[in-house]
Order: structure tokens, then C-alpha cells, then sequence
């Protein structure tokens, strides 16, 4: 089994933060959801935690960042192509979201993101290898 990844991260209305990504196609296990907590799978290897702030403070001595007002992360995920990309952002906009900055587009590598309900950041990007600039 191949190494997989487990990403928490705090939200302060579960429900609302589950009606958002339901939107842009995500769905959820069961089996790992509950009134304090979620998890969204995003593949057979990378999943996000949905974390109820109260119980996520639970996790650790520090402050929650609040990520309407600083970054703590900017989440990246690929995607298989430009037009990908651009239709994630823009249900993203659609359920609530904002985009935070205009597009990046390098020719072999397109990258757009979206700001969640609690202020996350998230990218997604669309990677021509065959374009890949030699190094």
C-alpha cells in the first residue's frame, strides 16, 4: 500500500464547509464522519480531515490560525487538464468561494486557486510534462 496523506484542518461550520465541497464533487466516508469531524476524500490516497474548530483545538497546545487573515497553508492538488482547473475554481466561486489571486499560466503549467469558507487556500494545477522546461 502506498503511503497516504491525512490533512486536517479546522472549520468552523462542518455542515456548511460539507454543503461547499460537496459542490465542487467531493464526497465523504462515512465512517469517519460525525457532528466534530469529516472526512473528504479527494482519492484513494489523499483524504482532508474537516475538523470542528473546538475539537481540532483539542489536537494541539498552539492558537487555530484563522485563515481569512493569515496563511497557514496553500493546499495544491493536480488536476488532469487547464479546463480542469478552471471548472474546480469556478464551482468553488458558485458554492461560496473566492479566488485570491488571477491565474498563473507558464505554458507547460497552469495553476488556479480558490479561497474556502473559512479561508483556506487551495490550488489546483494542470502540469504539461511533456512542455516541462529542461533544466
Amino acid at each position: 500500500m502506498g503511503t497516504q496523506i491525512f490533512v486536517n484542518l479546522p472549520v468552523k461550520d462542518l455542515n456548511r464547509s460539507i454543503a461547499f465541497f460537496t459542490k465542487l464533487g467531493y464526497t465523504f466516508n462515512p465512517q469517519f464522519t460525525d457532528h466534530k469531524a469529516t472526512c473528504m476524500v479527494v482519492s484513494d490516497h489523499i483524504y482532508f480531515m474537516l475538523i470542528v474548530e473546538e475539537f481540532f483545538q483539542t489536537f494541539t497546545r498552539k492558537p487555530i490560525a484563522d485563515a481569512s487573515q493569515v496563511t497557514e497553508a496553500i493546499l495544491c492538488l493536480s488536476a488532469d487538464s487547464r479546463e480542469a482547473v478552471d471548472e474546480i475554481t469556478r464551482k468553488a466561486v458558485e458554492a461560496g468561494g473566492s479566488i485570491p489571486r488571477e491565474a498563473q499560466d507558464h505554458g507547460w503549467m497552469y495553476i488556479k486557486g480558490f479561497q474556502d469558507l473559512d479561508g483556506h487556500l487551495w490550488e489546483y494545477l494542470y502540469m504539461d510534462s511533456n512542455a516541462t522546461p529542461a533544466s
